[in-house]
């Protein structure tokens, strides 16, 4: 079995590279890694709490580890604290690191890189996956999910908190990738045929940063 983990941001596509990822044969999961931001303790770029990214990692039943970030790292920061995270896992037989990325070239180069670095191997199991078709595939599988931040010169605020179903996939502008890739929009997956049970939700306050990117708070 080859040990690997795989970079969780808790959203759809995270999801859909885990799925990916166990329905291989000779691939285990070692951990679940995820960035969180401190003080704020919250999963950096998404908002959202640390306390319902345990709840999704118990929900799944995997190890998480965390990447314990500043606020608004520089890249060089955020290379020692991902290595820091991930060299417990390389310890103990980790060989692999997977991401959800879909098809921004620089974003891969950028995770080839800092894997290569570290002797890790990079594996992008949805790599090219045409996005309607994972976005479909995601809801016709009974997932669900939040959209909990809003890229607001990308995508209508309106659209922060609604479940991301067919619905909302028929409304999107042109312009929006249904997987959100270029950063229109991050979701929190909360239920779904891989979860042990729901994870329940509570929708608090919108909260807005620089006047562009608009987080829901969830509890």
């Amino acid at each position: 079995m080859k040990k690997v983990a795989l970079s969780w941001s808790g959203g759809k596509d995270s999801l859909m590279a885990l799925l990916a990822m166990e329905a291989e044969p000779e691939i285990e999961i070692s951990a679940l890694v995820t960035t969180v931001t401190d003080p704020q303790q919250r999963i950096s770029m998404h908002g959202i709490r640390e306390a319902l990214l345990d709840a999704q990692a118990t929900a799944l039943g995997l190890p998480l580890a965390k990447c314990r970030l500043p606020p608004a790292p520089d890249n060089e920061s955020y290379r020692k604290s991902f290595a820091e995270a991930l060299d417990p896992l390389a310890a103990t037989g980790t060989v692999s690191v997977a991401f959800g990325d879909l098809f921004l070239e620089d974003v891969r180069k950028f995770r080839e890189e800092q894997m290569h670095a570290l002797q890790l191997e990079p594996l992008f199991p949805i790599w090219q996956t045409p996005t309607a078709e994972l976005a479909n595939a995601f809801v016709d599988q009974g997932y669900r999910a939040v959209l909990c931040c809003v890229d607001s010169t990308q995508l209508d605020p309106e659209f922060l908190g609604r479940e991301y179903d067919a619905a909302l996939l028929s409304e999107f502008p042109q312009t929006v990738d249904p997987c959100g890739e270029r950063g229109e929009f991050h979701t929190f997956v909360h239920a779904g045929p891989r979860f042990n049970a729901a994870i329940p939700l509570t929708r608090g306050q919108t909260h807005i940063s620089d006047a562009r990117f608009h987080f829901l708070d969830l509890a």
